[in-house]
């Protein structure tokens, strides 16, 4: 299990890495995600090594969003005087990705 840890922390400061040293706007989480997923796809044995500590992971994934609350608690001030373009923001982003993903289901389940 610890293995598992240490390749997704390794990803995910890979990411960081190649963010920084190339200036991707990009954020470097979703680039060591995108490192693992090539990873797994070359080596499928790992997917399976990676899901049960995934699984147990994500069951305590709530702890992680403490930060992000606290951090808008610091800020109330602010989101109280731009409430508007935050919830514009979230609610067209939030459409979005409902139609990005059932297109991406259809196409997938359509083949």
């Amino acid at each position: 299990m610890i293995d598992s840890a240490t390749k997704i922390l390794v990803f995910q400061a890979l990411g960081e890495g190649a963010a920084f040293a190339f200036s991707i706007p990009i954020p470097g989480p979703v680039i060591g995600m995108l490192l693992l997923f090539l990873y797994l796809l070359a080596r499928e044995h790992e997917a399976e090594r990676l899901a049960v500590f995934s699984t147990k992971f994500l069951r305590h994934m709530a702890l992680l969003f403490i930060p992000a609350a606290v951090g808008i608690m610091q800020h109330l001030d602010r989101v109280a005087d731009e409430w508007l373009p935050i919830l514009a923001a979230l609610t067209i982003s939030t459409w979005v990705s409902i139609a990005a993903t059932a297109v991406v289901t259809r196409r997938i389940d359509h083949g």
